[in-house]
């Protein structure tokens, strides 16, 4: 039963990071129904900037596309916590390290380039939910292998 919650949490864990990593890429698209979706006054201004860099500047997207590919190479990583989580369990460790990382790192560069407090603490919540279930994998991964030797 615990093996079959971890890999459960395990690949809700992958899952995000493989959608996380996907909303990437289409930047401009996805900011524009995001700007009419809540008339966000913060997310007009940000389609308005990802349009006009996209016009001029179109290989600064370039970085994002390498963030997606970060994101799909952590999660291919994650496949070996799905497939023997005890064995792997290391990965649990780095994930939670990882998702920890996430909170200073939002606050400090999202306060360096002028994001809104309100959007920071949106990306620290990632790092918040992603914690949760590598946690609770991480508890229940020693445990498994506590009993078997």
């Amino acid at each position: 039963m615990k093996l079959r919650r971890i890999r459960w949490l395990t690949g809700f864990f992958l899952l995000g990071l493989v959608l996380s990593g996907a909303t990437a890429i289409p930047l401009p698209s996805e900011t524009d129904w995001l700007a009419r979706f809540s008339n966000a006054q913060w997310l007009v201004r940000v389609h308005t900037a990802l349009v006009q860099t996209q016009l001029q500047y179109q290989f600064l997207f370039y970085g994002t596309d390498w963030l997606a590919f970060g994101h799909f190479v952590i999660a291919i990583a994650f496949i070996g916590a799905l497939k023997d989580p005890i064995r792997n369990r290391w990965l649990f460790d780095f994930g939670i390290i990882a998702c920890a990382l996430v909170v200073p790192w939002a606050l400090v560069f999202g306060a360096i380039r002028g994001i809104p407090i309100w959007w920071r603490l949106i990306d620290c919540s990632f790092g918040i939910l992603g914690f949760i279930p590598l946690w609770f994998c991480r508890i229940w991964a020693k445990e498994l292998e506590e009993r078997k030797y």
